[in-house]
């Protein structure tokens, strides 16, 4: 116990006195989010979006779906539940959905464009299907701002290169330096020496992303709807198992050169499909089914879910336990492959 404490010790104190990694590890991530805050806050987007769901008539046949100032999205019925696009209604996030199983509608009366809508769907409604063959259902909510849905996927990015690059590309340095080799004679277990650089890493990342949501949120209020401790444990877990990740790559590779190659070769896919920055809404399916495959996404769906949803652990009880059995996963390929030298 007291040799884990000591290297766990000295990887920390390492990490701190390196002042260039500590600082862009808490500044990058800020300068992101208030970044994007600034840019996205002046809401001057005048495209309507309208979600579809059930069998969409054509534009013939229903002519309000010709209007050429309004986006339509359609949603297929086994892939989004009704009660997810009404959450999009409340949230601002479609200006209207139109559902043509139960033949009605959707709107948020607290939004801007909604009798803007009502009006473009009334100057379409002479002949053919019109709005007014539907049932309408007004709803309130309050609007999630693009700042709001970015900062679980600005965090849980500044997560993903801190746990692989401070652990993988760390061991790999030291075992390019002999200093694996040193301490293979000593000792210490290869098991002990794992656990100490990942709970290292675990309280350094953990501290850093804490701080940087708290810091943001003292200006930018972000809307918080389900449990603190909820969104800790989930960041915990995807924290682990990054970590882990980063311990595959760590395991046997000599060559920083060559653990920086694979570890940008994984980063950078994961980031663009795991819906950092953009929703994987409306791509093929067979992009949202391979973005399943990287731990981020996960932790991003669960993050966003307990902050503007306000979920349950039972809603998010799916990410927890992807992430647990990813992280235990890793664990045993990563201590399966792992060498001194």
């Amino acid at each position: 116990m007291k040799q884990f404490r000591a290297m766990v010790k000295a990887r920390t104190m390492e990490f701190v006195r390196d002042k260039g990694t500590f600082y862009w590890n808490l500044l990058f991530p800020l300068v992101l989010v208030f970044g994007f805050s600034f840019a996205f806050s002046s809401g001057n987007n005048t495209l309507f979006k309208v979600g579809l769901t059930g069998p969409v008539p054509s534009a013939q046949e229903f002519s309000f779906l010709g209007v050429g100032q309004i986006e339509f999205i359609e949603y297929e019925e086994n892939q989004t539940s009704r009660e997810s696009l009404i959450k999009k209604v409340r949230h601002h996030q479609l200006d209207m959905v139109i559902d043509f199983v139960q033949e009605s509608y959707f709107i948020n009366s607290e939004g801007e464009n909604a009798e803007i809508l009502q009006i473009l769907a009334e100057s379409r409604s002479e002949e053919g299907l019109s709005l007014d063959d539907f049932k309408k259902e007004e709803l309130t909510g309050k609007a999630i701002r693009y700042v709001d849905w970015l900062v679980p996927g600005i965090i849980g990015m500044n997560m993903l290169f801190s746990c692989l690059f401070g652990v993988g590309f760390v061991i790999v340095r030291y075992r390019k330096n002999g200093v694996l080799k040193r301490l293979k004679a000593t000792p210490v277990t290869s098991m002990s020496f794992i656990l100490a650089q990942m709970t290292s890493r675990f309280l350094i990342v953990l501290a850093t992303s804490v701080v940087v949501f708290t810091g943001t949120n003292i200006f930018l209020h972000f809307m918080m709807l389900g449990s603190y401790f909820l969104l800790l444990l989930i960041t915990s877990l995807a924290i682990l198992c990054m970590i882990a990740l980063g311990l595959i790559f760590a395991a046997r590779i000599k060559s920083e050169e060559l653990a920086s190659g694979l570890m940008n070769l994984i980063t950078f896919p994961m980031i663009i499909f795991s819906g950092v920055f953009f929703s994987l809404e409306g791509t093929p399916v067979i992009l949202q089914r391979v973005s399943k495959l990287f731990p981020l996404t996960h932790f991003i769906e669960g993050a966003r879910k307990i902050m503007l949803e306000g979920a349950d652990i039972l809603t998010v009880a799916p990410q927890l336990l992807i992430l647990t059995a990813m992280t235990l996963l890793f664990l045993v390929v990563a201590s399966l492959t792992f060498k001194w030298d």
